[in-house]
């Protein structure tokens, strides 16, 4: 039963909500008790399998085994930016790539002035990298109107650090290597590989495969959480082919007429495929990475003894401040310095996704580097150390998500155009519409010169339509002067019988200039739409029903409806209704309030773009 706190917890921000409370649990259980604490964590647990195994102490455990399916998420995220996302078009990969070097590097760079020539500037990779689950949440939380696009731009540039951090961990803060298990680890991931090439698509052969990458590593002396990112960004991500769900229809109907456990596997199997596994992998693991096994994480590493002398010997120690400040400081100015050097360096070719406010946003919030910074000062330090590190971290997170909320806020008050070029820039949006809009040609409705498109490709016996059709008047009648409407066939065949008839008899209708009132006809009689009704309906409307009789008859439509729907294969449709707002695809809910704030975005970035030099 779908409540407000479940509803809430399926959020990033309830996500990062989760996390803050199992960092504050921890706090709170130091310096109540901390001996339980401490010994709880050091409890030893083993895995001994006929002379061989492993073990470690449950914080070893949390940090080096369960985080693994952390980063492996990470990964999967990353790789679906890679395939479906902003990062598709690969050049735009070189701006947040170079962002998130640049904004390691001005915080190392301030961690080694504060801790020159001590022993302490072994910490260096602490203060490199952001936490990407935290620092998302709570953009969400401190930045509630920031666009869509940021949140791609910074995915991409924490990624970028949780990339060179693992690599950092594997190398600079491995004490022992050893080869042979190296070498063994090495021939895991190799079939994974060539599996991924057949494909295999048994999910527990992969299991076995990067268990026992993680054990190669562990035993090399490699912190072995980089095999969860590995394999993550290994799991392609994919729109469903319509023929894959045409497939799993007919497997569901042989099942629906022999209900047989032999017939649900073949159609388990089969509705299986038809997903993409990045997908299918994010919504099994997501979950548990955010509201178990980060809180796990965050319970185990934040505790620290707080007291008047600790604080003060802490916020003057070297440690500490180059943390708080690689951080705070030294993340938002390589972030933003590198995103501007790189703009003017190519000549406006490659730049920010979003405007300047919100990369600084971006930047801000990159402060906050709580679950990988607090991995690297357990590998860094001990003891005292080790607790002047934890603070810096507790402290810069805090510190970060403050001023990226006061940077929103002031970029709220700001005019409304400047405003709007502040947090969405002028950069070009990517397309997915792979069929522009021709007014010659499609079926428009609304602002013809309107700064807004809305297209769907819909089906007329198709019930999710009907329940967006209240849904799309309502949204006309809303911005009259600024919304143009475009409906696009795509009957589903395999689903719904009277769909391709439907679709035909609109296109008769428009051959006596009366789609649309066809159109809305049949959407408020989804019952009825056998051949009499069809017919019923032009008598209705007073058509030439001889002439709309024939054109049926003679299937006139059909070229016209297989062209719809061949624009749809080449943009990624396979199911209906699919919205697509000035050429970008709209993921996700289609009620009145996610697509008017997506008609307000792209009307904003419409006009910011007619005003733009050039």
């Amino acid at each position: 039963m779908q409540t407000p706190l479940r509803k809430f917890l399926r959020t990033e921000t309830g996500g990062a909500a989760v996390l803050l409370a199992g960092a504050v649990a921890a706090l709170i259980w130091v310096n109540v008790d901390a001996s339980s604490y401490n010994s709880l964590w050091t409890t030893k647990l083993s895995i001994d399998l006929g002379g061989a195994g492993i073990a470690l102490d449950l914080r070893h455990w949390v940090n080096s085994g369960l985080m693994t399916f952390f980063f492996f998420v990470v990964g999967l995220e990353a790789r679906r930016e890679i395939d479906l996302g902003e990062l598709r078009e690969r050049r735009r990969f070189a701006l947040p790539l170079t962002a998130g070097i640049g904004g390691m590097a001005a915080a190392i760079a301030i961690y080694l002035a504060f801790n020159a020539g001590r022993s302490s500037a072994h910490g260096w990779g602490i203060a490199m990298s952001t936490d990407t689950a935290f620092a998302l949440g709570l953009l969400a939380l401190v930045g509630p109107r920031f666009p869509d696009r940021l949140r791609a731009f910074i995915l991409t540039v924490v990624v970028v650090d949780d990339i060179v951090a693992l690599l950092v961990i594997a190398t600079a803060y491995t004490n022992s290597l050893r080869v042979v298990p190296l070498l063994v680890a090495a021939a895991f991931v190799g079939a994974v590989l060539v599996l991924r090439g057949v494909p295999v698509r048994v999910g527990a052969v992969y299991f076995v495969l990067g268990f026992g990458a993680w054990v190669g590593l562990l035993k090399s002396g490699v912190e072995p959480v980089v095999i969860g990112l590995v394999m993550g960004l290994l799991v392609y991500a994919y729109p469903a082919a319509r023929s894959n769900l045409e497939r799993a229809t007919e497997r569901f109907r042989e099942f629906r007429e022999q209900p047989t456990a032999d017939l649900a596997r073949v159609a388990s199997v089969e509705l299986r495929a038809a997903t993409s596994p990045n997908e299918r992998l994010q919504q099994l693991y997501h979950p548990w990475t955010s509201y178990v096994i980060v809180p796990l994480f965050a319970l185990a590493n934040a505790g620290i003894a707080i007291n008047g002398n600790f604080l003060s010997r802490a916020f003057s120690s070297p440690i500490t401040l180059g943390v708080l400040v690689g951080y705070v400081v030294g993340k938002p100015v390589g972030i933003v310095g590198c995103s501007w050097l790189v703009t003017r360096l190519s000549h406006r070719r490659l730049q920010p996704p979003v405007g300047w406010a919100a990369v600084a946003g971006g930047g801000t919030i990159a402060g906050i580097g709580f679950t990988i910074a607090l991995l690297i000062a357990t590998l860094a330090f001990n003891g005292p150390q080790l607790e002047e590190a934890k603070v810096g971290v507790l402290a810069a997170a805090l510190s970060a998500a403050l001023i990226t909320w006061l940077l929103f806020r002031t970029t709220a008050r700001l005019p409304r155009r400047l405003r709007i070029r502040a947090l969405l820039g002028s950069a070009q949006p990517l397309v997915d519409l792979y069929i522009d809009v021709d007014p010659e040609r499609d079926h428009i409705r609304g602002a013809i010169d309107g700064p807004v498109t809305v297209v769907e490709y819909g089906d007329f016996e198709c019930p999710y339509c009907g329940q967006a059709e209240p849904v799309v008047r309502e949204l006309l009648r809303d911005f009259e002067q600024e919304v143009r409407y475009v409906w696009r066939h795509l009957p589903l065949n395999d689903v719904h019988p009277h769909a391709q008839l439907a679709a035909e008899a609109a296109e008769a209708a428009a051959d006596q200039d009366a789609f649309w009132e066809m159109h809305d006809l049949m959407l408020d009689h989804q019952d009825a739409l056998e051949p009499s009704d069809l017919v019923a309906y032009a008598e209705q409307l007073g058509l030439d029903v001889e002439r709309f009789t024939n054109n049926l008859r003679d299937h006139a439509g059909t070229v016209r409806v297989a062209e719809d729907v061949d624009g749809a294969d080449l943009s990624g449709v396979s199911g209906t209704p699919t919205f697509f707002i000035n050429s970008r695809r709209q993921h996700g809910a289609y009620d009145i309030g996610s697509l008017s704030a997506a008609v307000r975005a792209a009307g904003a970035r419409a006009t910011l773009a007619s005003t733009s030099p050039g």
